[in-house]
């Protein structure tokens, strides 16, 4: 009938690597990191094409929580806090676009706004029975109140005071953080759900495909992209922070999700 899943090459694979020293691992990752960065490298040619292909991964994962909400009926294993917090960058982001010259970043951006205000609405209302509160704990100002502060001080340089560019940092500030609910709701209930494991699983890939794109630009600047122009301000150099700490929290998520992917087992504890 073949070969159970335990004694498959890849989950023996994963079994060698979870035994590994941390040390082996860290070094793994970085290496794997650094090949993956340089594959991009040579393959995109146009920086545009990271940003369509992070907002796609976005989007995917979005629509996989739609399809949950509508075939499965249960929103269990799902953050309203952190789909709010998606949607509210998300708004903060597309109100900072010129419509009248409109890119298909922007109009991702939308179709992932409607899905998130279409799965708030779902999870508030129709599937209310299902959403475990009690693991949705963190508090909402936590991440948006610092969010609002760095964004008043550190956001893109313009001689003239400009609110747009304020609400342009804060939503790019707030989405660094905006999956950090989503994670205490899995560590308090110390399980992987199927679909919200893809949907995690695909911001992994949307911001590792971002973060690519600032490393390969600064490396063809050669680290002036940072600083433009010896302006002063450290707008880019925050953003760039903001970036790297986002694909650090969801790197950790990522390895244990592609481990349980492989062994068949979505539905399993969580590390602590």
């Amino acid at each position: 009938m073949g070969s159970k899943i335990g004694n498959s090459p890849l989950n023996v694979l994963f079994e060698r690597l979870r035994k590994l020293s941390m040390k082996v691992k860290i070094l793994l990752g970085v290496l794997f990191a650094l090949c993956a960065l340089v594959a991009l490298k040579l393959i995109v040619k146009r920086h545009y094409y990271f940003f369509i292909a992070s907002e796609v991964a976005h989007a995917a994962g979005t629509i996989a929580l739609v399809y949950k909400l509508f075939a499965l009926k249960t929103c269990s294993g799902l953050s309203l806090i952190t789909q709010e917090l998606t949607a509210l960058f998300l708004a903060g982001r597309i109100c900072c676009s010129n419509f009248a010259v409109a890119s298909m970043h922007t109009y991702l951006d939308l179709i992932s706004l409607l899905s998130t205000l279409l799965i708030i609405w779902m999870i508030r209302f129709k599937l209310k029975s299902s959403y475990i509160k009690e693991l949705d704990n963190m508090r909402l100002y936590f991440v948006v109140v610092p969010s609002a502060i760095l964004a008043i001080i550190i956001h893109p340089y313009s001689p003239h005071w400009n609110f747009s560019r304020i609400v342009f940092a804060f939503s790019l500030y707030l989405e660094a953080v905006s999956v950090l609910p989503q994670l205490r709701f899995l560590q308090n209930a110390k399980m992987i759900e199927t679909f919200t494991g893809y949907y995690v699983f695909a911001l992994g890939v949307s911001r590792f495909l971002a973060l690519a794109h600032w490393i390969i630009l600064i490396y063809e600047t050669r680290g002036g992209f940072l600083f433009l122009a010896g302006s002063g301000y450290f707008w880019f150099l925050a953003a760039f922070i903001a970036e790297i700490v986002q694909s650090f929290i969801l790197a950790d998520f990522c390895y244990y999700y592609i481990k349980s992917f492989m062994q068949g087992q979505l539905l399993r504890k969580m590390p602590v």
